[in-house]
């Protein structure tokens, strides 16, 4: 198994992620009032860090399988730092999106580096264990950027908020690169790049993959692009809901996303372990609890609708099982790339959905009004959602499925 040491330094690089993931659905306000932007724009900023954090997917799963887990993501969260410290003194929409993205390029191996380093070290069997309880930990970063968030831009401004968040991504740079000694190398390390590279695209065109993909992608990617960012207008502007009290609300959407890993974590493994439940089928049933969330928000009045986002984070988690249900198809040797390959394409969604869904809201506002606007881009994901869904039961399995 793995120490409490290594295991709490991965833990603190994912929290970064989301942390930078979630925060500007409480800081948005105060930054859109000082520089005046409107929904739009400020969604398209906030977009950056899932196009940034998509567009390295693919090479990070490289060179994760090149060079370890540690180094790749210390590295670049020394890129994070920078593009924080970018987005605290900009004063325009090109500098904030400038900023955006080098943070979403910076901490994109949260999550994936953490997999990697899990899966040199941990049975095959435990992994949907240890990669739960590492996002569960990790996730006090949503939890975090909620109401805590609020408190302390209201202090201090949110110029200097990030400058503080500047200051913690390179702690967590300094541990990742020089507080790991001795972690064990991989045997991709004797493979060029170039054969990395073309295993990357033999991952992405498995029948395995090309079948849980699209469900993985349509739900993890919905859940990116509304708690990042919409839910918050949404409890404020439609629900009516004070900024404190839609702080709350993603708050403790936050604590449901820590108890849903933690959940999934433990249900997976037990159902997994002790049951012979194939693990895609565990992550299928909480993919059908998100849409039934979903469905739920869009039928009740707006001012209800807390219970439900609050079920939409709790079930969402359990798409984190795409990643060992998936790596069950592939050599060790081959796990950065397949997780990184999965993630690519969240996160390529989260940035089509995030931003989609803000211009959707923004057109159809003037003749719907900002309820029905809501509705009718939320509608929209929901159909998205569905389709991965059907896709994945026409599908024929694989045979591990």
């Amino acid at each position: 198994m793995i120490s409490i040491s290594l295991f709490l330094a991965f833990v603190l690089g994912y929290f970064l992620t989301q942390f930078f993931r979630v925060v500007n659905a409480v800081a948005g306000p105060a930054i859109t009032s000082e520089l005046g932007l409107d929904l739009a724009s400020f969604g398209f900023v906030t977009s950056f860090y899932f196009l940034a954090y998509a567009s390295i997917q693919l090479p990070l799963g490289v060179l994760l399988d090149r060079y370890g887990p540690n180094r790749v993501e210390g590295v670049l969260l020394l890129v994070a730092t920078v593009g924080t410290v970018v987005f605290a003194l900009s004063d325009s929409l090109t500098m904030l999106a400038i900023g955006r993205a080098l943070m979403g390029f910076g901490v994109a191996s949260g999550l994936m580096a953490a997999f990697k380093a899990y899966s040199a070290l941990v049975p095959r069997d435990r992994l949907s264990l240890v990669n739960g309880l590492h996002m569960a930990a990790g996730s006090l970063g949503v939890l975090a950027s909620g109401l805590p968030v609020e408190i302390l831009i209201a202090a201090f401004g949110w110029r200097a908020f990030f400058i503080g968040l500047a200051g913690l991504t390179g702690f967590g740079a300094v541990v990742l690169l020089f507080g790991i000694r001795n972690f064990p190398q991989s045997a991709a390390r004797h493979e060029t790049l170039g054969d990395l590279a073309r295993g990357a695209w033999g991952v992405i065109v498995s029948a395995p993959f090309i079948r849980l993909a699209p469900i993985a992608v349509a739900t993890q990617a919905t859940m990116m692009a509304l708690q990042a960012l919409w839910v918050g207008p949404f409890l404020r502007d439609v629900a009516g809901f004070s900024p404190a009290k839609a702080a709350s609300i993603v708050s403790m959407m936050g604590m449901a996303v820590i108890g849903g890993y933690a959940l999934s974590a433990f249900v997976g493994d037990r159902l997994v372990r002790r049951r012979g439940v194939p693990v895609v089928s565990v992550m299928f049933g909480g993919c059908i609890m998100v849409f039934a969330m979903q469905l739920l928000i869009v039928s009740v009045s707006p001012a209800s609708s807390a219970p439900f986002w609050i079920g939409f984070a709790l079930f969402g988690t359990f798409t984190a099982l795409s990643y060992p249900a998936l790596g069950r198809h592939f050599a060790v040797e081959q796990t950065g790339r397949v997780n990184a390959s999965l993630n690519f394409l969240l996160f390529a969604g989260g940035f089509f959905f995030q931003w989609t869904f803000g211009v959707v809201v923004e057109r159809l506002t003037p003749a719907l009004g900002l309820e029905l606007a809501f509705d009718a881009a939320l509608w929209i994901l929901i159909a998205l959602q569905a389709s991965g869904y059907l896709w994945y039961v026409v599908r024929r399995p694989s045979p591990l499925d």
